[in-house]
């Protein structure tokens, strides 16, 4: 007879330990339809029923109590045994951050962290595309989004801000523009939310913009070559303007839809090397936000917001 594939098992303990799909689902990192099918394919395997399923939850059968109980055990001293050798690894980190955020933000900052820790081997995946932590070769994620992950911590690093930004070189020669001149001047990325700026503080949008770009990186770029003005996302764009590079046009700043976090799967509070990055660059997070930027115009305080037209849909 063959031998009895682990994955079945270990959902099951699952399953019978929360009581609830849903939760067990979440714990594995797997959906609903898939952790059900699993524990089909045991009740399968050992010819009877495990669970008794009703509206409040899961309820182990007696058979089902039986396995719980020879089964459990085994399976915790597995992990007991694996934990000496898991140890290896918490000198590794294994970490995924978007580019945008890679090159403006944390490169920058991370020779402070490296400096602290060179016994952390830090690899850093740069990439938009969204993490699978079910297959454990990341430990955690930068993500720019609304802060809704399901099954994995979330935790705030940095609200985002946008205003309109310029080269330099764009404005010789030009009379710094008013608030309702912005329109005049060629505008970078339709995509960016302009019809929002323009619903809160005025003036007309142009009819067509200077040029379009698939990633933040590129309309930055494209802002400080002097193509057009950006609407630049602070967290990106401070440091740049900060270095003389950009100019930011206007005092107002307009609070952007979407924010910077730090996500991960639970099992990572047990990774000595990331309880030190998180550490770190939680408070990394709290030096930038409490440090006055310099190069802005004076900040004013924002005008009430009129009715906006559009959603946000800038992306990393």
């Amino acid at each position: 007879m063959a031998r009895t594939p682990l994955n079945p098992l270990l959902t099951f303990v699952a399953a019978a330990r929360t009581g609830n799909l849903t939760r067990a689902a979440e714990q594995m990192h797997l959906t609903v339809s898939a952790l059900s099918h699993q524990i089909r394919l045991l009740e399968a395997r050992v010819d009877c029923a495990l669970f008794v399923r009703g509206p409040r939850g899961l309820k182990l059968t007696a058979e089902g109590q039986r396995l719980l109980d020879n089964v459990a055990p085994h399976l915790e001293a597995i992990e007991e045994a694996l934990k000496p050798l898991c140890t290896r690894c918490d000198n590794a980190l294994s970490l995924s951050a978007m580019p945008s955020m890679t090159s403006s933000w944390l490169l920058p900052r991370l020779p402070r962290f490296v400096a602290q820790h060179p016994e952390i081997e830090l690899n850093l995946d740069s990439s938009i595309e969204l993490v699978d932590f079910a297959d454990g070769r990341h430990d955690a994620a930068l993500r720019y989004g609304a802060g809704k992950w399901p099954g994995l911590v979330v935790e705030p690093l940095l609200e985002e801000w946008l205003t309109p930004v310029a080269s330099p070189s764009l404005l010789a020669g030009r009379k710094h523009p008013k608030l309702e001149e912005l329109g005049s001047l060629p505008l970078l990325c339709p995509e960016d939310p302009w019809p929002e700026w323009f619903a809160t503080y005025g003036g007309k949008p142009p009819k067509r913009y200077a040029a379009s770009f698939s990633d933040s990186e590129s309309r930055q770029r494209a802002a400080v070559e002097g193509l057009g003005v950006a609407l630049g996302r602070t967290t990106m764009v401070r440091p740049l303007i900060e270095a003389g590079v950009l100019v930011a046009l206007f005092p107002q700043l307009m609070k952007a839809e979407r924010a910077h976090y730090l996500v991960y799967p639970e099992r990572s509070l047990k990774h000595a090397g990331f309880r030190a990055f998180r550490e770190w660059l939680l408070d990394e997070a709290a030096r930038f936000r409490a440090a006055p930027p310099t190069g802005f115009p004076k900040v004013a305080p924002l005008r009430p917001a009129r009715k906006r037209t559009a959603p946000q849909r800038a992306h990393g």
